[in-house]
């Protein structure tokens, strides 16, 4: 969602992936299921996590479009996750494209006794 006077990406959601992110544990899931495919029970084992504790974060990932999930096809009670290289790539680029050095512009001082160009 780029616009003219704003950042190039739509800080809200930027901001929500950013703070699903920010917990240290839904990280760690995350860097686990990049090494592949895991069931809750191979993440907690590797986490030292309770099976609720370890749900509780992957819901939450789930929900930001970060995991997908699915369920076995012999006995839907296992249910396993991986990364979802789309919602991935979409917040390499709004991260990318916010942190982007180029956008940072010269600016005049609107206040205060210095008139000058500051960069």
């Amino acid at each position: 969602m780029e616009t003219i006077n704003g950042p190039p990406v739509d800080v809200g959601w930027l901001a929500q992936q950013i703070r699903v992110l920010a917990e240290p544990r839904r990280l760690q899931i995350l860097h686990l299921l990049m090494e592949g495919v895991q069931c809750n029970c191979d993440l907690g084992e590797a986490l030292g996590m309770a099976p609720n504790l370890v749900s509780h974060h992957l819901r939450v990932l789930q929900k930001a479009g970060l995991i997908h999930m699915e369920r076995d096809a012999l006995d839907a009670r296992w249910v396993y996750y991986s990364p979802n290289p789309v919602a991935l790539e979409a917040l390499c680029r709004g991260i990318g494209a916010f942190l982007d050095p180029s956008r940072i512009k010269p600016r005049r001082h609107t206040c205060g006794p210095q008139d000058r160009t500051v960069s």
